[in-house]
């Protein structure tokens, strides 16, 4: 069986140069629509970025950092809260399984940019004493654990955001 391509002049190209040209735009056509698939994909995680922008001030203050800061205090008692202006000041707290001591914690929120340092937190600690309440130091590492604390919840939130 012997195959023959017939070659008929169509204007200045032949039939078999059409196909050619034909299967080379299929070509292009398909590898073109990986890459347009990929454009989507990224425009749809651009598009989620959108309705979780860094930067959420409808509160006055970044949102997401003012709830990380309520989540992560929801076990003191709240004395203040100033959402215009990022402030969250608690009660004393003594933990019930050392009530010697107590604490009283302040959140200040400085930007309205979730970034690392738009959060600062000073906290008092108070130890009984004689029936009295003494001042106490309280270790830098317990500051910088509730910042962390507070901001890694701010990032999680800003991701189920993201994901939706």
């Amino acid at each position: 069986m012997t195959l023959r391509a017939e070659s008929k002049t169509i204007g200045s190209f032949s039939t078999a140069a059409m196909r050619i040209i034909a299967t080379g735009a299929l070509v292009a056509t398909l590898g073109g629509c990986g890459v347009h698939l990929g454009h989507h994909k990224k425009k749809r995680v651009a598009e989620a970025a959108a309705l979780a922008p860094s930067k959420v001030t409808q509160i006055g203050v970044n949102a997401y950092l003012w709830r990380a800061t309520l989540d992560t205090l929801s076990f003191m008692p709240l004395l203040q809260t100033d959402s215009n202006g990022g402030v969250v000041v608690t009660d004393w707290y003594a933990n019930p399984k050392n009530p010697g001591e107590r604490m009283k914690v302040t959140v200040s929120i400085l930007d309205q940019d979730l970034r690392a340092d738009a959060v600062r937190v000073a906290a008092s600690r108070q130890v009984l004493q004689g029936g009295a309440w003494l001042d106490a130091p309280v270790e830098a590492a317990t500051v910088q654990k509730l910042e962390d604390v507070i901001l890694t919840r701010a990032r999680d939130l800003r991701r189920k955001t993201i994901r939706g």
